[in-house]
C-alpha cells in the first residue's frame, strides 16, 4: 500500500533537549497552515499526549497497540484541540514492548507496517521518540523517511550529536537505506550566553546547511504551555518561542519543496 505521508522522526538520545516540545509545536504550526498532521507518541512517559491535552483515561488504544496488538492507526488515533492535528497517544504499556516483541523477526518494522498498511490522510506524520536508542526508536527510524534532531545549545551538544549521527548511519546501513537527516534544530538558545552562541557557530561549521536558521529560544511561556495541555502556539501565539516554531515549520516546508523539486 502506498502512503504519501511524509514521516519525520524527532529523535535525540539525550533527554531534556526540547524533543517533545519541538514535536508538538512543529506539528501544531504545520496544522495551522492547513497541513493534515499526525503525531505518534512513542515515549512511555506520554509527554506529547499530555501536552496536547489527551487525558490518560481517554487512551483506550495507544502506540503500544500498533506495535504489539496489530491495531490500525485509524483505530488508535484521537483528535486534538488543534484543527488538522491528530495523535496516536502513548501509555506506560510501551515500557513492556521490548520484552514482548524482542524475539519477533519483524520487531524493527512493526511501526512501519502500521503506518503503511492503509492510506492515511496525513501530509505529515511526526514520530516523537523516547530519549534513548531502543527498540521504539529503531521502529521510528525504520518507518521514517527523515530524522529531525533537536539540539540543546550547551557544552556537550556536539558530542551527543555525533553519537546520534552514527546511529542514523547504522540504521541506514541495516534497516532503512532511504533515511536522511531532515535538519538539526538548535533549542533553548539564550542570546545572553556566550557559550550558546559558540555552540551555534560550532554546529553550523560542522553540519552547514543541515542546521536550520531558526533558533528556538529559552522561553517561559513555552515551558508553561504543557501544564495547560496546550502547545505553546495555542497557549501564547505571540511569545518568542511560538514565533520561532512557526518559522521552523516554514523552513521544514521549504526543505520539503526543494527535496520534491530535486
Amino acid at each position: 500500500m502506498i502512503n504519501r505521508s511524509r514521516i519525520i522522526t524527532i529523535a535525540n538520545q539525550k533527554g531534556g533537549v526540547g524533543k517533545t516540545t519541538t514535536a508538538i509545536n512543529l506539528a501544531t504550526a504545520l496544522a495551522a497552515i492547513g497541513e493534515q498532521v499526525l503525531i505518534v507518541d512513542l515515549d512511555p512517559q506520554g509527554n506529547a499526549s499530555t501536552g496536547l491535552g489527551i487525558d490518560r483515561r481517554d487512551r483506550a488504544l495507544s502506540s503500544y497497540d500498533l506495535l504489539v496488538a496489530s491495531n490500525t492507526v485509524q483505530q488508535a488515533l484521537l483528535p486534538t484541540a488543534v484543527p488538522n492535528l491528530s495523535i496516536v497517544p502513548s501509555t506506560m504499556d510501551l515500557l513492556g514492548v521490548e520484552m514482548e516483541i524482542a524475539q519477533q523477526p519483524d520487531r524493527v518494522f512493526r511501526l512501519k507496517r502500521a503506518l503503511t498498511e492503509d492510506v492515511l490522510p496525513f501530509t505529515y506524520i511526526i514520530l516523537d521518540c523516547p530519549p534513548s536508542f531502543n527498540l521504539l526508536t529503531m521502529n521510528a527510524m525504520a518507518a521514517a523517511q527523515s530524522v529531525l534532531v533537536p539540539l540543546q545549545c550547551e557544552f556537550f551538544a556536539l558530542e551527543g550529536l555525533s553519537q546520534l549521527l552514527e546511529t542514523v548511519e547504522q540504521v541506514r546501513r541495516t534497516v532503512n537505506p532511504s533515511l536522511d537527516i531532515q535538519g538539526i534544530v538548535l533549542t533553548m538558545f539564550d542570546a545572553r550566553n556566550n557559550l550558546a552562541q559558540q555552540v551555534v557557530n560550532d554546529v553550523r561549521t560542522y553540519l552547514g546547511e543541515k542546521v536550520y536558521q531558526t533558533l528556538i529560544p529559552r522561553n517561559v511561556r513555552v515551558s508553561e504551555a504543557p501544564s495547560y495541555g496546550k502547545p505553546a502556539i495555542l497557549y501564547d501565539l505571540k511569545c518568542a518561542g511560538s514565533q520561532a516554531y512557526l518559522q521552523l515549520a516554514s523552513e521544514v516546508i521549504q526543505r520539503e519543496r526543494r527535496r520534491k523539486a530535486a
